[in-house]
């Protein structure tokens, strides 16, 4: 494990491709010791940003080859995804099963709908299914001239894989193993909660999904990587994945953050670090948006913030960006708000000094933390782009030219970002323990301490407070400005 801040990014949007990405990671952002490749297989432009891959083991050829993933991770762990849900309708394994059906050597890889309901089933068995998109999750397939109902959780053109069939499971270790010969450190499991389905239940993270979890994790540290598993839900599930992977993520930060933002309450975020994983990837947004569920309730069970507070949240959102976010965020089927907020958090905040202060309690809390792209640049809503697209999330997902990039990176907030960052790896405070104390109403303090090596945080989130003080044991920063100006080395 490589201590400091990770960067999440897709080649293509950032660099253009592998190999100019990883000049950007040995040139102006070398601050940072970490990169997620967002996904880079054929296609990596498809109908989900690479998410829903035809070729899940072959890099894309636009954006280079397997040497230039190796080049990218030479001086810095790499993560990549490993989409366990679903794969492309177009993959050659799926239309090898729709040509030959039984004859197919893939047949069983695919998820039907009478794999999981051999009976039949009713009104009350169909809608138990939790889905994060509107709708039934089966789309009907022609399967060697018969018609077949193939599971497709996400999207149409994303059918679901069996996980339980030795088929898929035999297309999960290629693709683990051409990662792992790329040298990637660490592998996301994507959309892992859906992948077990459970008649009777709501079949996302229950019972049989966290044995799925521990059965595959295990494969995948045979293979030599770390396992660290993404899930938008309720706070308790992610403290009870937390001790069978290597990582989770903290989604509840975010939300709490804002909350905090919104009227000064600081008492739900101080409760969550002390229940929170130390074993998080940390995060304020990411190619999906910014995650308010995992803060909020879920069914009988309360959350860090009530509903109310998360619609205020929403509502807070809708005013900092236009209406833009009301627009992009998407409710899922049988929900009542948004589960995240599609806008790019510099949008939501609409505050220099505060979107900063957010990312200094975030690059202090214990774990492994980890800054979007365009978060790093204070990138704002690409409004044009979710427009031109119609997919919300789009308007987080900014294509910055070499000549965008070089004039954002310049600018005080991403220099204050990557000075955090500098501090994150180099200052030896963090080789010991961490502490969080209330200092006022809306204030509390950071510690690390580490023999006669420290580090403190003061951070205030009254509205017309709003600023972070760092004293890293020699002098005392004060704000946006005060960091900015932190010389590199």
């Amino acid at each position: 494990m490589t201590r400091g801040v990770r960067l999440l990014a897709y080649a293509d949007r950032l660099g253009g491709d592998l190999r100019r990405l990883a000049e950007l990671l040995d040139g102006p952002l070398a601050d940072l010791a970490g990169v997620h490749v967002l996904p880079f297989y054929t296609p990596y432009d498809g109908d989900d940003a690479g998410f829903d891959p035809v070729d899940h083991a072959q890099v894309d050829p636009r954006l280079g080859d397997w040497g230039d993933l190796a080049a990218v991770g030479a001086d810095r762990e790499v993560t990549a995804d490993v989409i366990v849900n679903h794969v492309s309708h177009e993959s050659p394994e799926f239309l090898d099963w729709r040509a030959r059906g039984a004859e197919s050597r893939h047949d069983g890889m695919f998820l039907t709908y009478d794999t999981v309901f051999p009976r039949g089933a009713g009104e009350a068995e169909l809608t138990a299914f939790y889905r994060p998109r509107p709708g039934l999750p089966f789309t009907p397939y022609a399967v060697a001239g018969e018609r077949r109902l193939v599971w497709t959780t996400f999207m149409p053109t994303q059918v679901d894989l069996d996980v339980a069939h030795p088929a898929a499971l035999a297309y999960l270790d290629r693709v683990v193993g051409a990662l792992a010969a790329a040298g990637v450190d660490v592998v996301r499991l994507d959309a892992v909660g859906y992948a077990v389905k459970t008649p009777g239940s709501d079949s996302f993270m229950n019972a049989e999904t966290l044995a799925f979890v521990v059965a595959i994790t295990e494969r995948l540290r045979a293979a030599g990587v770390r396992v660290l598993v993404e899930v938008h839900s309720h706070y308790e599930l992610q403290r009870r994945i937390a001790p069978l992977v290597d990582l989770v993520y903290d989604f509840a930060i975010p939300g709490l953050l804002l909350h905090a933002l919104g009227d000064g309450d600081i008492a739900p975020l101080l409760r969550w670090f002390e229940l929170r994983p130390t074993n998080a990837v940390t995060v304020l947004d990411t190619h999906d948006g910014i995650g308010i569920i995992d803060a909020g309730p879920a069914g009988d069970a309360a959350g860090l913030i009530t509903e109310d507070d998360m619609r205020a949240i929403f509502d807070r959102a809708a005013i900092a960006t236009g209406g833009h976010s009301e627009v992009a965020s998407v409710v899922p089927q049988w929900a009542s708000m948004p589960h995240q907020i599609n806008a790019t958090f510099p949008s939501v905040v609409d505050d220099d000094e505060a979107y900063v202060l957010c990312r200094a309690v975030q690059f202090l809390a214990p774990g492994e933390p980890q800054v979007y792209y365009v978060g790093l640049l204070d990138g704002r809503d690409d409004v044009a782009q979710f427009l031109a697209t119609g997919q919300g999330r789009e308007v987080n997902r900014h294509v910055y030219s070499d000549a965008e990039f070089r004039e954002a990176l310049a600018r005080p907030v991403p220099q204050a970002i990557l000075a955090l960052a500098r501090l994150r790896r180099d200052h030896p405070a963090f080789d010991g323990d961490f502490a969080i104390a209330r200092t006022s109403p809306t204030a509390f303090r950071m510690s690390w301490v580490a023999g006669e090596h420290r580090l403190t945080l003061d951070a205030d989130l009254a509205p017309d407070a709003r600023v972070a003080i760092l004293d890293d044991g020699s002098r005392v920063y004060r704000g946006l400005a005060d960091l900015a100006a932190i010389p590199a080395g």
